[in-house]
């Protein structure tokens, strides 16, 4: 019997051993890539300013803003049903008026997942043309589909029922075609993951266009807009002191990194020798020889 139980619990311990090691997302995936679509289940609506929203979960948070003519909405999840209908679920909580704008902050299916869902429902699609071309060779099954409207350079107002919105892409951090959605009527930014939250580590995705280097100039930007309050790509509502400490971090690692690399510190060594643990958080850079040629420059 005895051994019955320890052949039981080692099976046991097998089997957690490879659900780990399935549910682990290959670098530039999202976090929840490896959860069977789903990841965290949608969560309930949560109004941050009157007529903006945030409904955390199911991979990414989605800002909702609902104006006099129908809704915008900010990223739409991983994909699949159950994200999509809990999502859809969430803002009818708050309004009955149809998504009719829908921006998407990167190409990562968590920001991009349910695309297709909101074009076969109406709603037109709006992202940088380089979020667009990324997804030509992004490698994710289901592959998101393409927004519906692509916008170049660095700017562009969205409109609705009285309501504008801007829709900024201030250079590459997290991906080469990361937006920045600010809602200057009620001071909230949506950062994407420019901005990252608790014990997660900034991911720069240099396969997707993304540069470390690049978070600094894309979070001294943001800063100098007329806000109060931001909404990252996951994780909880922040004030706009949040985003400074976190744009501080961000110096200090690229200060560290680049004084390691003219100590002649290896690139297969550097994120070893980088002192992180008064950061809260390391950072995510599956590129390493990238971000060191970018350091050099």
């Amino acid at each position: 019997m005895r051994n019955l139980c320890l052949a039981a619990a080692l099976v046991a311990a097998c089997g957690m051993g490879l659900l780990a090691q399935a549910q682990a997302p290959a670098p530039g995936q999202p976090q929840n890539a490896g959860r069977g679509g789903g990841g965290q289940p949608v969560q309930p609506i949560q109004m941050v300013k009157p007529g903006l929203y945030v409904v955390a979960g199911g991979g990414a948070n989605s800002i909702v803003r609902v104006t006099a003519e129908g809704v915008i909405l900010v990223d739409t999840k991983l994909p699949g049903e159950a994200n999509y209908n809990g999502l859809m679920q969430q803002i009818r909580s708050v309004t009955p008026l149809p998504v009719k704008t829908v921006i998407v902050t990167h190409h990562h299916a968590d920001h991009t997942g349910n695309n297709d869902r909101f074009i076969a429902a109406g709603a037109e699609v709006i992202g940088h043309a380089v979020l667009a071309s990324s997804l030509d060779t992004y490698q994710f099954d289901p592959k998101p589909a393409k927004p519906t409207v692509t916008y170049q350079g660095a700017d562009r107002t969205v409109r609705l029922g009285g309501v504008e919105v801007r829709v900024l892409h201030l250079g590459r951090a997290h991906t080469g075609g990361d937006s920045v959605v600010y809602f200057p009527d009620v001071k909230v930014v949506a950062t994407s993951d420019a901005v990252t939250t608790g014990a997660t580590g900034p991911l720069a995705d240099y396969a997707g266009g993304g540069s470390f280097v690049g978070f600094a100039t894309v979070l001294d930007a943001m800063l100098k807009l007329d806000f109060d309050t931001a909404i990252p790509g996951a994780g909880p509502v922040l004030t706009k002191a949040d985003v400074q400490n976190f744009r501080m971090k961000i110096g200090t690692v690229i200060d560290r990194a680049t004084a390691a690399v003219k100590a002649g510190v290896p690139a297969n060594e550097l994120l070893k020798q980088i002192k992180t643990d008064d950061l809260g958080w390391a950072p995510r850079i599956p590129m390493v020889d990238a971000f060191v040629a970018e350091l050099k420059q």
